[in-house]
C-alpha cells in the first residue's frame, strides 16, 4: 500500500479534488473536515474521516494519530482549509478578521506541527501548503485575507529552509480564483457578486489537485518550493 495522505477541509472544493485524485492513485486518506458528514458520503477506499476543527491542535493531533495506527504515518500533509471573507477595513467586523486569521494562520501551522516531529525523525515526508495568489499579490477588498496568505507563503518558507536537512520537503501552491465555497464566507453578498464580475476566468478544483499530485509525486530529492497557478485568463 502507498503512504498515507492526509487532507483538511476535504469536504468541498480542492480538498475534495485533492481526496479523490489522491485515492484514484492508491493512497490511503486520512480526511478532516468540520462538516463529518461530506467526508463520509465521499465514500473512498482505505479512508479515514475525522470530524476536525483546524484552529485546535488536539483535535488535528489526534486525528493523524489514530489513522497512523492503521495506515502508518502521514508521508504528505495537505493544509488545505480556509475561509475568505472580504470587506473594507472600516466596515469589517474585527469578529471576520480573527477567523481568517485563526483559520488560515493557525490551522495551517497545527498542520504542520500534527506531523512534523515524524517527518523528521523518518527523515522524510511532505507538507503541502494550499495557500493563494493573494499570499502574493495585493487585491482591494481582501486586506486580512491577504496578510494570513502572505503569512503562509512567509512561514512556509521559513520552516522549509529549517526542515531541509532532514529531507522534509514543504511546498506551498497558490491558486488565483477557484470554483469553490470559499466566496461564500464572505457575508455582503455584493462583495460575492462583485468578485464573480471581476473574474477573468476560474479553475475548477480538479486543476489544483492535479498539482498537487503533480508537486507531490516528484522524487523526494526535487521540492517544489512554490507554485502559482492561474486560469490563463486572469490578469491580475
Amino acid at each position: 500500500m502507498k503512504p498515507l495522505v492526509a487532507i483538511t477541509g476535504a469536504s468541498s472544493g480542492i480538498g475534495k479534488a485533492a481526496a479523490e485524485i489522491f485515492s484514484r492513485n492508491g493512497h490511503p486518506l486520512l480526511l478532516m473536515a468540520r462538516r463529518l458528514e461530506k467526508i463520509i458520503a465521499l465514500d473512498l477506499p482505505d479512508s479515514i474521516c475525522k470530524k476536525v476543527d483546524v484552529t485546535d491542535f488536539d483535535t488535528i493531533h489526534g486525528a493523524v494519530q489514530s489513522a497512523r495506527k492503521k495506515f502508518g504515518p502521514v508521508d504528505c500533509m495537505i493544509n488545505n482549509a480556509g475561509i475568505m471573507k472580504l470587506g473594507t477595513p472600516w466596515h469589517q467586523e474585527i469578529n471576520e478578521w480573527q477567523a481568517m486569521i485563526d483559520v488560515n494562520m493557525m490551522g495551517v501551522l497545527n498542520g504542520i506541527r500534527s506531523v512534523l516531529d515524524g517527518m523528521i525523525e523518518r527523515n522524510t515526508g511532505t507538507i503541502i501548503n494550499v495557500s493563494s495568489l493573494a499570499g502574493r499579490k495585493t487585491f482591494q477588498k481582501h486586506a486580512v485575507y491577504c496578510a494570513t496568505k502572505f503569512g503562509v507563503h512567509a512561514f512556509s518558507e521559513v520552516i522549509r529552509e529549517e526542515v531541509s536537512p532532514y529531507n522534509v520537503r514543504v511546498i506551498t501552491i497558490a491558486p488565483g480564483a477557484v470554483e469553490t465555497e470559499l466566496i461564500t464566507h464572505t457575508t455582503s453578498e455584493k462583495l460575492q457578486q462583485d468578485w464573480w464580475d471581476g473574474l477573468g476566468g476560474i479553475l475548477k478544483p480538479e486543476d489544483v489537485a492535479r498539482t498537487i499530485l503533480f508537486a507531490y509525486q516528484q522524487p523526494q530529492s526535487v521540492c517544489l518550493r512554490e507554485i502559482l497557478v492561474n486560469p490563463t485568463g486572469q490578469s491580475g
